[in-house]
């Protein structure tokens, strides 16, 4: 295993939630739940630079979505998304 694939038996170090604020942009905001500050402030300036300007119903949207969950991954950073759409069961 290369020092970039993740180790699925590793817990994770942090805690991030992404929120979807709505149609005016701002569109996004990254909250650090618990975890190493550090590494929180700099995946949340990575992960911002790609939703910054992303309504969540753009078709970008799902790429740069998917790109996140991988940096997230790396990171052993725990996600939660925060669509702001009902759940559906």
């Amino acid at each position: 295993m290369s020092e970039f694939e993740p180790n699925p038996d590793e817990p994770p170090v942090a805690h991030a939630r992404i929120v979807f604020l709505g149609s005016v942009a701002p569109h996004w905001e990254i909250y650090g739940d618990w975890g190493d500050r550090v590494k929180l402030d700099e995946f949340r300036a990575r992960a911002l630079a790609r939703l910054v300007l992303l309504p969540r119903d753009d078709p970008q949207f799902r790429r740069n979505r998917e790109r996140i969950v991988r940096d997230a991954e790396r990171e052993r950073i725990s996600l939660e998304w925060d669509l702001g759409l009902p759940a559906y069961t």
